[in-house]
């Protein structure tokens, strides 16, 4: 099965949204939040993150989520040595990407067919 990782600068926001999407998706989908830093503070830290990629890792691939830019920056740092590619860093709304891409993982979908989903979120209207 595919896994989620959603990274916050608040380990409050990331903890939130995990649940949030846990909630929709079930309990067979990996799921992991990481935000803040090693000592509690704003901000976000790449040994928790790369800790958390491994936690979420079934073998299927993991989506990667991040709230803000040096989130995304540190994402994309930790995943330089990546080289298989099972670490896909998404495009998308942190909290309806994150519920896009969960529901979708729990489907069965392949980690393509969950990045999609993640980022098709971008445009579902509100209102």
């Amino acid at each position: 099965m595919v896994g989620i990782v959603v990274v916050s600068h608040s380990p409050e926001i990331a903890a939130g949204i995990v649940a949030l999407a846990a909630q929709m998706a079930g309990p067979d989908v990996p799921l992991e939040g990481v935000g803040g830093t090693a000592d509690g503070g704003l901000g976000t830290d790449a040994g928790r993150i790369e800790a958390a990629l491994d936690a979420a890792d079934r073998g299927e691939g993991v989506v990667v989520l991040g709230d803000l830019g040096s989130a995304i920056l540190t994402v994309r740092t930790v995943l330089e040595d990546d080289e298989d590619g099972r670490f896909r860093l998404v495009d998308a709304p942190v909290v309806e990407g994150a519920i896009a891409a969960a529901v979708s993982a729990s489907a069965g979908l392949s980690v393509d067919e969950v990045v999609r989903a993640a980022e098709e979120a971008r445009v579902v209207p509100k209102l």
